[in-house]
C-alpha cells in the first residue's frame, strides 16, 4: 500500500497530536442520541447570538484599533456589554444583597 500512499523514498510520517485521544472521544460521543438532541438545542443559541455580535452595528467584523491584545480586550468589551444588556433585559439587577432576578 506504500506505491498508493507517496512516491517519497523516505516514506510517509504521520504524528498523533497530544489531543488526539479527546478528538477520537468526542467523534464517538457525536453518535450518541442524547448528544445530538443536547446539541441541535444548543447550537443554533450560539450561533445566533455570535452573528448578534459580528453585526456592522456592534462593529464585530473589523478591528477598531492596532495589536491583538488590544483587539481581544476591544471584544471583550462588546461581549460584556451585549450580556449586560441581555440581562438586563431579562430583569436581572445587582443590588446589595447580590443579584436578583424580576419576578414572573
Amino acid at each position: 500500500m506504500r506505491a498508493q500512499c507517496t512516491t517519497a523514498a523516505g516514506g510517509r510520517t504521520i504524528t498523533i497530536g497530544a489531543f488526539e485521544k479527546y478528538l477520537a472521544a468526542g467523534r464517538e460521543r457525536r453518535h450518541d442520541p442524547a448528544w445530538k438532541a443536547d446539541y441541535r438545542a444548543t447550537r443554533p443559541k450560539v450561533e445566533r447570538k455570535i452573528g448578534h455580535l459580528m453585526r456592522r452595528r456592534h462593529g464585530g467584523r473589523r478591528a477598531r484599533m492596532r495589536g491583538q491584545a488590544k483587539i481581544a480586550a476591544d471584544f471583550g468589551l462588546l461581549a460584556a456589554a451585549h450580556n449586560l444588556a441581555r440581562l438586563a433585559v431579562l430583569g436581572i439587577t445587582h443590588t446589595t444583597g447580590g443579584w436578583t432576578a424580576a419576578p414572573a
